[in-house]
């Protein structure tokens, strides 16, 4: 078992889900990204592509609810970083949910989207991913990894999930536990077996011709790390 991907479809992806149980769905994927460090692998990455910027453009492509937008921003108003944010999803569910959060995102643009046709006027200095390339076949990750390279300026980070059994079955006991979702329940583990092994993040930046870094997280995270030269 998770000797290979799996390519089995995520409820989420399907089309036509009420808008409440997207918001819920939102809700439990923000608390479950607080509680096993999720956000805080996203500000530190950050961080080091920030470096001693004062100002700041950052584009999450796969935003779904903001809340990782929402970590950074915080982080940046820690540090007297100014930030303008810019959150890209195809499903206008996600962008409704985001854009109530607007009263504390207050320089967030939000693009209802497939991220490969968004156009910046100006790119932004940092784009990053979260939980979201594992919805992907290897074609289209190269196609994402040569993207993300092409629409930075400092460079690019990807946040997702290691393929292993021990992070299949504790998410799975988890959500079944807490959960009240159905999607959560339903994906989360299924996201685990969509992750991915080193070697094989490695092989697809190869293939892509990123030379990238990656590194694994707790819990169970692989982040993927291109800075421009």
């Amino acid at each position: 078992m998770l000797e290979q991907r799996s390519y089995q479809k995520e409820l989420l992806d399907s089309d036509a889900i009420p808008f409440a149980d997207i918001r819920q769905n939102m809700y439990e994927l923000d608390v479950i990204n607080k509680w096993l460090g999720g956000h805080l692998i996203t500000v530190h990455v950050f961080e080091d592509l920030a470096k001693d910027r004062k100002e700041v453009t950052v584009c999450e492509i796969g935003c779904g609810g903001g809340d990782n937008l929402l970590a950074i921003s915080r982080f940046c108003k820690t540090k007297n970083i100014k930030v303008n944010l810019i959150g890209i999803d195809i499903k206008e569910e996600c962008i409704t949910y985001a854009k109530s959060r607007n009263a504390i995102l207050k320089n967030a643009t939000w693009i209802t989207s497939d991220y490969s046709a968004a156009i910046f006027k100006t790119k932004p200095d940092i784009v990053f991913s979260s939980l979201f390339c594992h919805h992907f076949n290897d074609e289209q990750l190269l196609q994402q990894l040569k993207w993300m390279k092409e629409n930075s300026i400092a460079g690019f980070f990807i946040n997702d999930l290691h393929r292993n059994i021990i992070a299949y079955y504790s998410i799975k006991i988890l959500t079944m536990l807490f959960s009240s979702s159905y999607l959560v329940k339903n994906d989360a583990p299924l996201s685990v077996a969509r992750g991915f092994l080193k070697k094989e993040l490695q092989l697809l930046c190869k293939a892509a011709e990123v030379r990238a870094t990656v590194l694994w997280k707790w819990a169970f995270r692989f982040v993927v790390i291109y800075k421009h030269e």
